[in-house]
């Protein structure tokens, strides 16, 4: 009955809107903190360089060029027109650029986005030109490389993505994608089957790949069969090599200090001086709102365990702790570092779901629990483009702590209209109607693994051979490409992409590094460096004003529209 009337505005569901608005608004407060703090160490300690956050910066700067030249610039008498002209031309060129970039978003998007989502919003199917949201050859390519996924996205926005980031981050994540295209075969076939003078092995690794599998399919099955653990063991081997880099960082520094150098006097009151304008806040207090919101977290989780069961059942209690005290600082730090050097992002698939799995627990409440399990590192780069544009992070601060409340009403007045306009999934959504098949058989799979007693994948998952592999075969890559000399992007951008990203990501970014290198910045010199981020900039800005003019359009016609047969 309650689920009849379609409506979140009810007594009924209240408890839920209560769990939800305290992950919103605790997650959004020790995300903003607990971001900062490890922005410090790796962009204050590490000085890592952030390769993405001048995109957003140089779209900044872009607006607010255009800002201050509808102000007016008035001519000095002294000032000839020659030099004014030149000098506004210098000043101005990032909004040129911006608009460039931008009118490539909306030329771009209104075929790739608008003309689908608008035609889809009156038509029975879509019309589109360019496949969305990527091409699928894993079927095609399974008997050259089985249990290899292959995909490609004809998407101009990654292209052009990839000639922003730094180019040997892309050669390195194209190479990692390279290296898993020839080893999935080889852990498909048996490890030793490529050996056949030493012998056969009784069956692959990748025991779950079946041909036909698609490309979404099939990265999954590998996750599940040897990547999930390997990955835990990659992460592994890029944390230690992060934390020997901030001791060496640290231990350098007092050496200089300790010798009297005068440079690294001179830099080290320099940092102070900038903290201080930047509005920076002390450790004490960052440690204090981490303990305080891990608390929350685990207390809350706690009480609404003792509701559902009528007891706390302690496993779960220590995983909780082992989230907030290991993992969460773990992969949030590993997750800064790498977006602080390469401009990507790790996340380690299925430990929720393994832990509660191993866990013992049996019920379904456990997966709807405010876990302390975050990763915090994607915040790290949002203070880095502020201290580019050099806004004070106070002000980020008092923005968010006054969008909160209007981020929870909107959330909930926008999820209670789009329940109401019709059935979900069903004909007024047909992207939910397409998906929700092989999203509710995922989602399922996941919850009953807890529901009832017996065999999940799950707990073959975990396999400690792997872990130890991913932390050999990722520490080895390290040493041997840093004794080499190699960039430390491509030293990074290999070992991440070691299965770690999507093959319709990789190529398109690969070939717009290449295209931004060999092309580009060979015809306009180290000008392309600057111009690239604010092209870039403007084309997200164009891309984003066409994705939402489509939804827009999509929730009008569902809402007002109404076939009278």
């Amino acid at each position: 009955e309650v689920l009849d009337r379609r409506s979140f505005f009810q007594w009924e569901w209240l408890p839920a809107i209560g769990v939800a608005a305290f992950m919103m608004l605790i997650g959004r407060i020790d995300n903003m903190i607990l971001g900062y703090g490890l922005f410090r160490i790796t962009s204050d300690v590490e000085r890592l360089p952030f390769p993405m956050a001048p995109l957003e910066a140089q779209g900044i700067l872009a607006l607010s060029e255009e800002q201050s030249e509808e102000l007016g610039h008035t001519q000095s008498e002294d000032e000839p027109e020659a030099e004014q002209g030149q000098q506004d031309y210098k000043q101005n060129w990032r909004w040129r650029v911006f608009s460039i970039g931008s009118v490539m978003g909306l030329i771009f998007g209104a075929i790739y986005l608008g003309l689908p989502t608008i035609t889809g919003a009156l038509l029975s199917r879509p019309i589109t030109i360019i496949p969305l949201p990527f091409i699928d050859y894993t079927q095609q390519t399974s008997d050259l490389l089985p249990a290899a996924p292959v995909a490609i996205a004809l998407d101009l926005g990654m292209v052009i993505m990839g000639m922003v980031l730094p180019f040997w981050a892309m050669v390195g994540s194209f190479s990692g994608l390279v290296i898993t295209w020839i080893m999935n075969p080889i852990l498909y076939a048996g490890i030793w089957d490529a050996l056949p003078l030493i012998g056969q092995y009784d069956g692959g690794i990748l025991s779950s790949w079946n041909t036909g599998d698609d490309m979404q399919i099939t990265f999954y099955k590998a996750q599940v069969d040897f990547y999930f653990s390997f990955s835990i063991g990659v992460a592994l081997a890029i944390g230690l090599a992060g934390i020997i880099s901030v001791f060496r960082t640290l231990l350098a520094a007092k050496r200089q200090k300790s010798a009297g150098a005068v440079g690294g006097t001179a830099g080290e009151e320099k940092d102070i001086a900038t903290i201080k304008q930047r509005g920076d806040m002390r450790w004490p207090f960052i440690i204090a709102v981490y303990v305080i919101s891990a608390a929350l977290y685990i207390g809350v989780s706690c009480y609404l365990l003792w509701v559902t069961d009528g007891f706390v059942y302690m496993p779960l209690v220590w995983i909780m702790f082992f989230y907030a005290v290991i993992y969460t600082p773990f992969i949030s730090y590993v997750t800064a570092r790498l977006e602080g050097i390469a401009g990507e992002v790790i996340n380690i698939p299925f430990v929720r779901e393994a832990s509660f799995i191993l866990s013992g627990y049996q019920g379904m409440a456990v997966w709807f629990l405010p876990m302390p399990f975050h990763n915090y590192g994607q915040t790290t780069m949002r203070y880095r483009t502020a201290e580019l544009t050099g806004t004070k992070f106070k002000s980020i601060w008092k923005a968010e702590l006054i969008l909160m409340p209007i981020v929870l009403v909107g959330s909930l007045a926008f999820g209670h209209f789009i329940w109401q306009l019709g059935r979900i999934p069903g004909p007024n959504f047909l992207y939910a109607q397409e998906w929700w098949p092989v999203t509710a058989a995922q989602k399922a799979l996941v919850f009953s693994s807890t529901g009832t007693e017996g065999f999940s994948e799950f707990e073959e998952a975990l396999n400690w051979k792997y872990i130890v592999s991913g932390l050999g075969v990722g520490g080895f890559l390290f040493y041997v490409m840093t004794w080499l000399g190699a960039p430390i992007f491509l030293v990074y951008g290999v070992v991440r992409g070691l299965n770690q990203t999507l093959p319709f990501v990789v190529i398109p970014q690969f070939v717009g590094a290449l295209i931004g290198r060999f092309y580009f910045q060979r015809k306009m010199g180290l000008m392309w460096r600057q111009y690239i981020p604010v092209v870039a900039a403007g084309f997200m800005c164009g891309m984003g004003l066409i994705g939402t003019l489509g939804i827009g359009f999509t929730l009008l016609s569902k809402s007002v529209f109404k076939l009278p047969f």
